[in-house]
């Protein structure tokens, strides 16, 4: 608003007709003198008019009356267009009434054409008056020009003594000028000394500030400089000399700018969720240890992976998942040094570098410090959440000293800490390598088995203590891959990273129901699910379609979880229970005891059984406790109306203890390892003979 009055006032205050044509021959602005002088009314004449169609309407009015519209405007354009160098051109020309008109024009690149209208109709026999005339317009040319091409910045004008001609009210504002000098006629000393006082000069005295500011003057070039001022502002000052050796300063405040290039520099280098390093940054900075690693300096790369990550944000969410993100991140950034670097990679992989080191038992304290700290529990949004870290470990330079080399080894040694369980740490050992092609050989055939009919199912049965019979056999899955039996220990896992185990527990589902529809109707078939199948929206159609398609009932079917999928209790994952449970099939909570057990999933959802452990089974004979946590499951699901299965049965001294604490089943080697279907088939009809004979 302040810049539009300005440039408005100084418009309207010219002694003659002022209007700007662009370089298209577009009106652009004019002042009420011009369209005096030729006789337009006020909504005559419009930004954007064409030049031709101004021509026109004027000579109606009785313009141009020597030469006719059409000659005018080819002669007048054809001026326009013969000086585009930043020259001063005069013409004349014969205005309604026979007024002699004189028209100055000056071309410039960011405006147009600048055109000034004069009627000198009483002055042109005066050739005194018309010399200062036209000294006056130069001078007024020069400042109107110097104004309409800064009028958005702070602006200050001065004569070649130093005396301040004008400014505007940005440049005011910006340095808190006194009036004393935004008044014309301020000497250029005493603003100057003002400007240093507020943080024009980050260095220097104001003798050398003042002077520095004169030597810019004196060379009568253009100049630009930024200064940061006391209050944290950031100001732009450009200097632009004038012909007449005055100057005109333009200062804009580009603070937000500034701010705004260094928050993309940073953000181009730092993760968005954790403010940390990202990859681009800790590379950089694994590329400058390289040097001190050839020359014999030691340092350690640390790759950190958040062990349970992906069940938390299956089940709780993402926007839990990001708070436990920025929570680890918090955790492990407390446990470095200031020259140690900690990055994020990305998801929930970390990496750290720790520069210098004495020795591998440095990085291993650190290390320690590391799993400690992520495994304490984490409270958000009022719910405690516990996870891990595995950690692989890389020395240089005996490890290698090339970047590429020691991420990779880091990566590998990951990689063995989470085969060793997780919630460890590993260094990197030679051999690894071999390991990883394993497992990625493993991924590769994984994608194909179903295709090449490798993958099969066996069968454990579990017996009933009340029927003293086979009462439900888990469906297992294996693998003949290559000649070889893979463990599912094996490839399970990354079944699950990769997201195959949705595909293959479909097919696990379809099967395991096919072959129960032949076993005794009083036989039920109990399938393993895994969460990432429960993020299907279309699970629930799924086992219906593979009941329907075995023709078997549901109540036939038990489908095992683990407590994992519970841990957010999504109302979706609830649901869908719940609708699984309608249909008549039974819902088995799997391996109670581990992981995030809570009293809260049994209160969440009515289970039909609950299976403890087998590793609480392992210990029981020798682990007091294992024995007084069975007796506390027992009675907890007969209280809850709940079944109960032991897992992991293998020796007489372990069932007879479970048996006498009242558990409804039991499951192991004791009875019946894993067979094939027509083993089981064999094992039915072995005990249908059975139960016939001591009819």
């Amino acid at each position: 608003m302040a810049e539009a009055l300005l440039l408005d006032a100084a418009l309207e205050n010219i002694p003659y007709g002022f209007c700007v044509w662009s370089p298209q021959f577009r009106l652009v602005m004019w002042n009420k003198n011009y369209r005096d002088l030729y006789g337009f009314d006020a909504g005559a004449i419009r930004r954007g008019m064409s030049l031709e169609d101004l021509v026109y309407l004027s000579a109606k009015l009785g313009n141009h009356a020597e030469q006719g519209p059409q000659a005018f405007y080819e002669s007048y354009t054809g001026q326009l267009l013969a000086n585009r160098n930043g020259a001063r051109h005069k013409s004349q020309e014969i205005a309604r009434g026979g007024r002699t008109i004189e028209t100055a024009h000056v071309f410039s690149h960011a405006l147009g054409w600048v055109v000034t209208h004069e009627d000198i109709t009483d002055e042109i026999a005066s050739t005194e008056i018309e010399q200062e005339r036209q000294r006056e317009l130069e001078q007024q040319y020069i400042r109107l020009d110097a104004t309409l091409n800064n009028i958005s910045q702070g602006l200050s004008m001065f004569d070649p003594t130093g005396q301040l001609l004008l400014c505007n009210a940005p440049y005011v504002k910006i340095y808190d000028l006194p009036p004393a000098l935004y008044t014309p006629g301020a000497q250029l000393e005493d603003i100057l000394s003002h400007l240093f006082d507020i943080g024009m000069s980050t260095s220097g005295t104001r003798e050398e500030y003042i002077a520095w500011r004169r030597s810019v003057i004196a060379r009568g070039k253009f100049g630009k400089t930024e200064h940061i001022l006391n209050n944290g502002r950031t100001i732009m000052m450009q200097h632009h000399p004038m012909a007449d050796g005055g100057w005109v300063s333009t200062h804009e405040d580009i603070t937000e700018q500034r701010q705004s290039e260094a928050r993309i520099q940073h953000l181009a280098r730092h993760d968005s969720l954790t403010d940390l390093p990202n990859r681009i940054e800790f590379l950089e900075q694994m590329a400058k240890t390289e040097a001190a690693l050839r020359r014999g300096e030691m340092a350690a790369v640390l790759y950190v992976d958040l062990d349970h990550f992906k069940a938390v944000n299956d089940t709780l969410g993402h926007a839990v998942g990001d708070e436990v993100i920025k929570q680890a991140s918090a955790r492990l950034w407390g446990c470095t040094r200031e020259t140690d670097i900690l990055a994020r990679l990305g998801g929930d992989e970390f990496a750290l570098l720790l520069r210098p080191i004495a020795s591998a038992a440095d990085a291993a304290r650190v290390a320690e410090r590391l799993i400690k700290s992520i495994s304490a529990p984490m409270l958000i949004n009022g719910q405690s959440v516990t996870i891990g870290v595995s950690i692989g470990i890389a020395i240089g330079p005996g490890d290698g000293i090339q970047t590429d080399t020691l991420l990779k080894n880091a990566d590998l040694a990951l990689y063995k800490a989470k085969d060793d369980g997780r919630s460890t740490y590993h260094f990197f050992e030679a051999g690894m390598d071999a390991q990883l092609r394993q497992r990625r050989a493993i991924e590769m055939g994984l994608r194909q088995a179903l295709e090449k009919n490798e993958m099969q199912l066996v069968y454990q049965p579990l017996l009933g203590l009340t029927e003293n019979r086979v009462t439900c056999v888990e469906a297992l899955l294996r693998w003949e891959h290559a000649g070889e039996t893979i463990s599912p220990v094996d490839f399970i896992p990354i079944a699950e990273d990769t997201g195959l185990i949705v595909s293959i527990g479909e097919w696990v589902l379809r099967a395991a129901c096919r072959t129960a529809a032949s076993w005794p109707d009083n036989v039920r078939v109990a399938v393993n699910l895994s969460p990432a199948q429960f993020k299907q929206r279309d699970l629930v159609a799924q086992v219906q379609a593979a009941l329907s398609a075995a023709n078997l009932p549901a109540s036939r079917l038990e489908l095992e979880i683990t407590e994992s999928l519970l841990l957010a209790q999504s109302d979706s994952v609830l649901a869908m229970l719940h609708t699984l449970r309608s249909m008549g099939v039974r819902i088995s909570l799997d391996d109670f005891g581990t992981g995030y057990s809570s009293l809260s999933y049994l209160r969440s959802f009515p289970f039909d059984k609950i299976k403890i452990d087998r590793s609480f089974i392992r210990d029981l004979t020798t682990a007091p406790g294992s024995l007084a946590i069975i007796q506390a499951v027992i009675g907890l699901g007969k209280a809850l109306g709940m079944l109960t299965t032991a897992e992991g049965i293998e020796t007489q001294d372990q069932f007879d203890l479970v048996r006498n604490q009242g558990v409804s089943e039991v499951q192991g080697y004791l009875f019946s390892p894993p067979i094939g279907s027509e083993a089981l088939d064999r094992l039915f009809r072995d005990e249908l003979g059975l139960q016939q004979a001591t009819a």
